[in-house]
């Protein structure tokens, strides 16, 4: 297990460190010791709701409103500041999968939901992954607090878009 002092230090450097291509199929970047990238190869009992090529979706384990999932790309990314503008299309995929996912679990009013990352050093996992919460007049005050828009530790997928294409 990574020292607090090392975590904290890497998750609030701007970028985050790359993971060398040594998972189980030849060249895909996957950390062997990440959470995430162990649940999306299915080394962690954890059922996935959505799994392709570029992304893959499960419920989070401390559920901050009845519909919680976290969208992650399958491969091992780094966390939300360490993208650049290349990155757009994945955040945008991220997005649109979580609508999927949403739709899928009959809920239709978008005007209900939060996407969001969790801006480092706040997060618990260096593997990009968007929060998916669903309704939010339904999310309790704690979760109110952890995932609410505009503060020091959490950045809607919105806000997160407009930063990477104001990028040079």
């Amino acid at each position: 297990m990574m020292s607090l002092a090392w975590s904290l230090k890497m998750a609030s450097s701007d970028s985050a460190p790359t993971a060398e291509p040594v998972g189980p199929e030849q060249g895909d970047a996957y950390d062997k010791k990440c959470i995430f990238c162990k649940i999306v190869n299915r080394e962690v009992d954890t059922e996935l709701l959505h799994r392709d090529e570029e992304i893959s979706c499960f419920r989070d384990i401390r559920p901050g409103a009845p519909h919680h999932y976290l969208i992650v790309p399958t491969k091992h990314v780094g966390n939300c500041k360490s993208l650049r503008k290349e990155h757009i299309p994945l955040v945008e995929k991220l997005v649109e999968t979580g609508k999927d996912i949403l739709q899928k679990n009959n809920v239709t009013d978008l005007s209900e939901v939060r996407f969001g990352f969790h801006w480092p050093p706040f997060h618990s996992v260096v593997h990009l992954h968007l929060h998916v919460l669903a309704p939010v007049s339904q999310m309790g005050f704690m979760s109110r607090l952890i995932f609410r828009p505009g503060s020091y530790w959490f950045i809607t997928a919105e806000q997160l878009l407009q930063r990477l294409t104001s990028m040079d």
